[in-house]
């Protein structure tokens, strides 16, 4: 590989395609007989969205499986659709002439993805709301997220929250040294604990009391990751764009990150809560505590709690 790239010719099933890596992206183009190249037909995906690389055929769903080749490998990307913010694993099987080149292409795409290895978390720390939702928050992580996170070579420590208000303080007063990230599988009840307990820890070790509302609050170093598997998911929503769990989990891969602004609420310079969707009291609130005791209706449980709290 040289400073200008890799360049040759593979196979994609029955086609030849004239293949180009960068530092950047990799692209393919179909060619025809005489090795013209369609470049209507191209394809470009960014080496930052490319997830994994695997010697042979690599077959992700149903279940992984890898067959063995000397000329084959296969690429996992980010795979958009149009416009719209759905993410899917997007996949291509490549063929070399030789098992060197074969060895070749996979080194350098290999290199060029150590690049964009420090933006990406390498060990995460996910709390599982099993009653969240409609309940299914493990069978999402298990069945969606968790093979996803194996596959881009994530470690996790997986904990299943037990009770209100265990994230929050598991992140208070554990060790998190090791962890370059928090995942949380639920809904937005679910996120407020692990932001307030991330950001009443990073207050702690900087030593700034919460209940002063004049004061600055030190910056998260951590990041949290949203799988959504709750009734409403807004938070979720309002960053990616989509309620999708596999949408979420590849924008955690690739280490996306968005910004939120924080809002807290103080009473008689007592820490209330914080906040980054909305704060309400009054009928949201007295319909947000109704909806509490029906969580077995699932997201139906807000319109009849709206009806008996008026």
């Amino acid at each position: 590989m040289t400073m200008e790239g890799l360049q040759s010719s593979l196979w994609i099933g029955k086609k030849k395609h004239w293949t180009t890596l960068c530092a950047k992206c990799l692209s393919w183009t179909p060619m025809d007989r005489q090795n013209r190249k369609n470049k209507d037909k191209s394809r470009v995906v960014p080496v930052s969205e490319v997830v994994a690389v695997q010697e042979g055929i690599m077959e992700f769903l149903p279940y992984r499986k890898v067959q063995v080749s000397e000329r084959d490998f296969t690429v996992l990307f980010v795979q958009r659709s149009g416009h719209s913010p759905r993410w899917t694993l997007g996949r291509r099987v490549f063929s070399a002439p030789s098992r060197d080149l074969r060895e070749l292409w996979v080194s350098a795409l290999r290199t060029c993805l150590q690049q964009h290895i420090r933006c990406r978390p390498q060990r995460l720390l996910v709390f599982i709301n099993p009653f969240g939702g409609r309940g299914h928050g493990r069978k999402i992580y298990q069945s969606q997220v968790s093979p996803l996170f194996e596959l881009a070579g994530i470690s996790t420590h997986v904990l299943e929250t037990e009770r209100a208000n265990h994230a929050r303080d598991h992140i208070l007063k554990k060790d998190l040294s090791g962890f370059d990230g928090l995942v949380c599988v639920g809904g937005d009840g679910m996120f407020s604990e692990l932001m307030h307990g991330l950001i009443g820890r990073t207050q702690q070790e900087a030593g700034i009391s919460e209940n002063d509302p004049s004061a600055t609050l030190e910056p998260c170093s951590l990041r949290i990751g949203i799988i959504p598997a709750g009734s409403t998911d807004c938070v979720c929503f309002a960053t990616v764009g989509v309620n999708d769990p596999v949408t979420s989990a590849l924008h955690i891969i690739i280490g996306d990150s968005q910004p939120l602004d924080v809002c807290s609420v103080h009473h008689r310079d007592q820490l209330m809560r914080y906040s980054v969707s909305l704060v309400g009291y009054g009928f949201y609130g007295d319909v947000l505590e109704e909806s509490d005791r029906h969580r077995w209706m699932g997201p139906v449980r807000y319109d009849y709690s709206g009806q008996r709290a008026r």
